[in-house]
């Protein structure tokens, strides 16, 4: 059994799904593990991880509105607006979505769907540097 790590380092340019699917096939072939499982985590509570098709750039924008819409951004719903009105919603949107993400992996790849691809939702309106950590541990 063998097992490493790493953390990917995302800049966003603000709101919206940002394709990472790449840099983490990339990375899964370089391990020199061909099976295993990989977890993948996002250390921030205004962001977070999802797999979504990948084919259509009309669903990341669905995704975009719907959730916009769902968690309005209107500092008076909520308490903590300490941090701009966008910071508790984005909180929100990373509650109601995942920080982590555990995908199988088979041939050095990540056995993704065919229109599937890996996500990171950047919920805050600024740009970030946002940190995933990777860890595939097989064989």
């Amino acid at each position: 059994m063998s097992q490493d790590q790493t953390t990917l380092e995302i800049r966003t340019n603000g709101q919206g799904l940002i394709e990472i699917t790449d840099m983490v096939q990339s990375w899964i072939g370089q391990t020199g593990i061909s099976t295993g499982q990989l977890t993948a985590f996002v250390r921030h509570t205004s962001a977070s991880l999802t797999i979504q098709e990948n084919a259509d750039p009309d669903v990341r924008l669905d995704l975009e509105t719907f959730f916009a819409q769902l968690v309005q951004e209107n500092p008076s719903l909520y308490r903590h607006t300490c941090e701009g009105p966008d910071d508790m919603p984005a909180h929100i949107k990373s509650s109601l979505t995942d920080v982590s993400l555990t995908i199988p992996v088979a041939d050095s790849f990540a056995m993704l769907g065919t229109w599937q691809g890996i996500y990171l939702f950047e919920h805050r309106r600024a740009a970030h540097r946002r940190n995933v950590v990777l860890h595939l541990i097989g064989e």
